[in-house]
């Protein structure tokens, strides 16, 4: 199943996509995508409804974030070699974790807005695995049975917080607006294989980044044990699992930073697309 919430910010309503494409609201059956309703159990029931029977909608709509209450967003750094050789930095030996502040998280085409004084704001396009069942010190080889689904995230991150103002990378990546997730919660059984995944990013119609999750350092498995052996992963969390090369911090001979008025587009292989339009720091934007 393809699962979403629709609506202007505050007024969501939780929706699916039926099998011709067309979207439907899911109001009438529950109340809201929340992360009680990511568990297996749960799930089957919305699956068992007749989407034609629906009512249908309308779009263009705004797509907001994909479940209403995400409890945690847990990144994973330099998890593409390639990418780790572009930003100048080794290979891990082992996940390199990092929490993106859930205040950043916005729906997949909502506005983009830059920090006040930003320069280094940069973008990566990132597979998201959503938590559906509680998770501690799960074993690799049972991991993605606590897997509810996949979507696309945007992990946009503000290089110069990031890496020269000191400290953790949180200051960095935890932005108002730096969290595009969705369109979609994309169901694991629709996913037949989360390490063979094509991605792409394009900004102002150049594309910049290329890749596959086959390249992965470690797989989606592997993080959600190795992360389930340090924190309890709740429904509803997301695990953004890093990008592959073509980041703005990359570019030669000189990085290229995103600016007031650029546009965003990206995807990956089955999980949809998302578009933003960067914006000057308005923190009506962030607000509205």
């Amino acid at each position: 199943m393809k699962l979403l919430r629709f609506g202007p910010k505050g007024n969501e309503k939780p929706g699916l996509i039926d099998a011709q494409g067309q979207l439907r609201d899911l109001s009438g059956v529950l109340p809201d995508l929340t992360s009680a309703h990511l568990g297996r159990a749960s799930l089957d029931r919305i699956a068992s409804i007749d989407a034609s029977q629906l009512p249908a909608v309308a779009e263009p709509v705004r797509y907001a974030p994909i479940v209403a209450d995400i409890g945690k967003l847990i990144c994973v750094g330099l998890n593409y070699s390639d990418h780790a050789a572009e930003s100048g930095m080794a290979v891990p030996s082992e996940p390199v974790l990092f929490a993106k502040a859930t205040s950043s998280i916005i729906g997949c085409n909502d506005p983009v807005v830059l920090p006040r004084d930003s320069v280094k704001s940069d973008w990566e396009v990132e597979l998201g695995v959503v938590i559906g069942t509680r998770a501690r010190y799960v074993e690799e080889g049972e991991a993605l049975d606590y897997v509810a689904g996949y979507c696309v995230v945007n992990d946009l991150s503000e290089r110069e917080y990031q890496l020269e103002r000191g400290g953790q990378w949180d200051k960095g990546k935890g932005c108002d607006t730096f969290g595009p997730v969705g369109p979609w919660l994309v169901t694991a059984d629709e996913v037949r294989d989360p390490q063979n995944l094509d991605m792409w990013l394009d900004v102002n119609g150049k594309r910049y980044q290329t890749g596959s999750t086959r390249t992965m350092v470690f797989t989606v498995a592997q993080l959600v044990s190795y992360i389930s052996r340090f924190m309890t992963l709740n429904p509803g969390d997301v695990i953004s699992t890093g990008t592959p090369p073509g980041v703005g911090l990359g570019q030669k001979p000189e990085p290229v930073y995103l600016r007031a008025g650029d546009r965003m587009t990206l995807g990956i292989e089955g999980l949809g697309q998302q578009s933003q339009t960067v914006h000057a720091w308005d923190p009506a934007l962030i607000d509205g």
